[in-house]
């Protein structure tokens, strides 16, 4: 399903999730108290601009009593997308947030990777797959990119452990090339990026990925991955506490401007290996 037919199948969802709901007698503040969301998120959905989780879809039909047709609506377009199913919903809000702030332990982030990392990441996880299907993962990934280049693009900080920098996916003239991009957004203020360093030590949330998003509207959401598995948590205490583990993992990092000679040095080390006969 093209890019446009999704997001009108999904105005199509949110139209009749309106028609239904009015019919049903509730409100938007009314059926959301019954589905475990706010009114706000009801009124988000109708419009198209957020997507239910599948359980919420699926509180939906429970309760306007509508024999599933918003699950099954729901599973067809997820079905349809381009990303796997545990990513969807993240890759929406992505799109959606005021604010991304990222902890990599070990690879460069999404939305920092260049086409040839993306491509050497890519190959490693699916070594038999054909090269129109990798292409079809690579622009997946450079179109979630553009989110940083819009004009009204999020506020973007990560944390990248020093791992990231030392592990040479694809080679050293693509390491160069990855770790050249990232200063270069630095520089152009696009992007707040520091390193852990191994000097460090151990520190919270060791080897776990995070990445919490804020909104101009709704509550923080926090997304963390597993080997072929994805979770978004939005429960406001556990949220509190994986902000508070990124807090710490900022604070023990190295600023911006000495993650950025860190990076512009081993981009250089690469280069020099690269070059080498």
């Amino acid at each position: 399903m093209a890019k446009g037919s999704r997001q009108a199948a999904w105005e199509f969802f949110g139209a009749e999730l309106k028609r239904r709901r009015e019919d049903a007698g509730f409100t938007q503040v009314e059926l959301g108290m019954r589905v475990f969301v706010s009114g706000g998120y009801i009124g988000q959905f109708e419009q198209a601009i957020r997507k239910p989780q599948l359980d919420v879809a699926q509180r939906i039909d429970e309760a306007l009593q509508t024999d599933g047709i918003f699950e099954r609506m729901w599973r067809k377009l997820i079905k349809d997308q381009t990303y796997t199913e545990y990513f969807a919903h993240a890759a929406e809000l992505e799109q959606l947030a005021t604010e991304i702030c990222e902890y990599a332990p070990a690879v460069i982030p999404g939305l920092l990777q260049t086409r040839e990392y993306a491509r050497a990441m890519f190959l490693a996880g699916n070594p038999l797959a054909t090269d129109e299907y990798i292409e079809e993962l690579i622009k997946g990934r450079m179109d979630r990119a553009r989110v940083l280049t819009d004009a009204a693009r999020p506020v973007y900080w990560a944390v990248l452990h020093e791992t990231v920098l030392r592990i040479p996916v694809g080679g050293a003239a693509v390491m160069a090339h990855q770790l050249d991009h990232i200063a270069a957004m630095m520089r152009e203020r696009t992007v707040l990026v520091q390193v852990l360093p191994f000097s460090q030590g151990a520190h919270p949330a060791m080897g776990k990925m995070m990445w919490v998003m804020e909104f101009e509207d709704a509550p923080p959401t926090v997304y963390t991955e597993g080997v072929f598995s994805g979770s978004l948590l939005d429960e406001p205490t556990l949220v509190k506490r994986i902000r508070a583990s990124y807090d710490h993992i900022r604070a023990a990092a190295l600023s911006p401007e000495a993650a950025l000679t860190m990076i512009e040095s081993a981009a250089e080390d690469y280069r020099q290996c690269a070059s080498s006969p």
